[in-house]
């Protein structure tokens, strides 16, 4: 993703409130989850990604484990696609946390604060970038197996009670459709734009409910942002006026909206279904379009990289010729 500095960004806002009406002051003895604890679930992309890459078979172009990744904030590069913390590392900071770890770093399981599954350059497809990341639906199946080991770890109450006052966090669907613009995928050609929208969608939406079914109700949502304007499409592709690539652009745009009718649909249909939806499309559009009003010196190009836009070539030695943009 074109990569700002986490530090003078206020898009976490919305997610924090769910927290605020969350916590109670009800006293805990013995081992058992604080009625004031509540746990995060991570689940989606670069967006959230603290370092799963790490531990896949993948390529460098789908990891963030060297140098200048964390240079501003941990000092050496953790696997965040980012110089500094991520939002979920915002969030878990107001909630007086430790950072959620990577679900795949063995031995570093704190069960009462949940578990990150995101994985940089993952989509609600099995077949977006296949074999490179994990994919949605196989985050959904780690945290089936998180959740079993929750239990047998506090019984099957306590766990119960944890995973049904966790938050589930969502950033997911970007790369389903950034692969028709930066590699050579041909899913989007097999289908009408607006069926392929609804299979992403659908995947989304499978997952939530099976979350549902396991007793998650709170859930909070990042839409996906202006794909027309990331530094790698518009290297790529020709644009308009100001470079920003117009079909990507409407992808997004109908995604973001089919996501926002799916969750005012599942809010009516699922008892005690609660989100927070956050509009990532106009945040990342602002500060773009208006860098120093937010603390930024560019908008528009990447922080590092080469060729137009610094779409290309690596953020770091390690690489020779990649895209800067590594799928979100």
């Amino acid at each position: 993703m074109h990569k700002f500095r986490m530090k003078s960004l206020s898009i976490k806002t919305c997610f924090l409130i769910l927290y605020t009406n969350l916590y109670s002051a009800t006293l805990c003895s013995g081992f058992c989850v604080r009625e004031e604890h509540v746990a995060l679930f991570i689940f989606g992309d670069s967006m959230f990604d603290v370092g799963n890459n790490n531990y896949i078979n993948t390529t460098t172009d789908m990891q963030a484990n060297f140098m200048p990744y964390g240079e501003t904030f941990f000092k050496y590069p953790t696997g965040r696609p980012s110089d500094g913390r991520l939002i979920t590392d915002f969030i878990a900071e107001y909630a007086n946390m430790s950072f959620v770890p990577p679900y795949l770093q063995h031995g570093n399981h704190q069960y009462t604060d949940g578990a990150n599954f995101a994985s940089a350059g993952a989509g609600a497809l099995v077949e977006t970038n296949q074999g490179l990341v994990i994919d949605l639906k196989a985050q959904l199946k780690y945290f089936i197996e998180f959740e079993r080991l929750v239990k047998q770890n506090l019984g099957d109450a306590e766990g119960g009670k944890l995973v049904s006052k966790a938050i589930y966090l969502f950033s997911i669907g970007s790369n389903d459709y950034l692969v028709h613009f930066i590699s050579n995928s041909t899913m989007l050609k097999k289908h009408p734009i607006e069926e392929y929208v609804d299979m992403v969608i659908g995947n989304i939406t499978t997952v939530i409910q099976e979350i549902y079914e396991k007793g998650g109700r709170q859930f909070g949502f990042l839409n996906v942002p202006p794909l027309g304007s990331l530094p790698v499409v518009k290297a790529l592709m020709p644009g308009d006026k100001d470079g920003c690539v117009q079909g990507a652009m409407e992808l997004a745009q109908l995604h973001n909206e089919a996501l926002r009718k799916v969750l005012q649909k599942l809010d009516t249909q699922l008892k005690g279904f609660k989100y927070s939806y956050m509009d990532f499309y106009t945040s990342y559009s602002e500060r773009m379009n208006s860098p120093s009003k937010y603390g930024f010196k560019e908008g528009n190009i990447g922080c590092c990289g080469g060729g137009p836009y610094r779409g290309f070539q690596s953020c770091g030695g390690k690489r020779s010729y990649v895209r800067m943009l590594k799928s979100m």
